[in-house]
């Protein structure tokens, strides 16, 4: 596994909508901070999610609403065993709306090859 094809598995397995597939990708003691600084609806304290339980939970806190979600990578580096990948992230919601969000997301590797961090830079609005 390389640092730039992690995002494009998880980008694929979210968009997929494969919880098994998109958890599986991170490490046991991961950490996923989405956005960073904390949002008030999953992530009141900034800490982020830790753990691949939480991380499941926040997955279904995100999908509930949604019909699904895709991804344009505008932009990907890869520096040593992280990427930070420039992408807009559209949002089809079960209501039949959709809006879309420009996005940094950096996403660090483990020496397992797995995600060990996923921290991600949007703002709502």
């Amino acid at each position: 596994m390389t640092p730039e094809e992690l995002p494009i598995l998880s980008m694929s397995a979210v968009r997929a909508r494969d919880k098994a597939a998109w958890v599986g990708l991170f490490e046991e003691d991961a950490v996923v901070e989405d956005p960073v600084g904390g949002f008030p609806a999953w992530d009141p304290t900034g800490a982020g999610q830790r753990g691949r339980a939480a991380i499941g939970k926040f997955y279904d806190t995100f999908a509930a609403d949604q019909e699904g979600m895709d991804f344009v990578v505008h932009k990907m580096i890869p520096c040593g065993s992280e990427a930070a990948c420039f992408v807009t992230m559209t949002f089809r919601m079960k209501d039949g709306t959709s809006f879309s969000r420009k996005m940094i997301n950096i996403y660090k590797m483990s020496p397992g090859g797995k995600i060990a961090s996923l921290r991600s830079f949007w703002r709502m609005g």
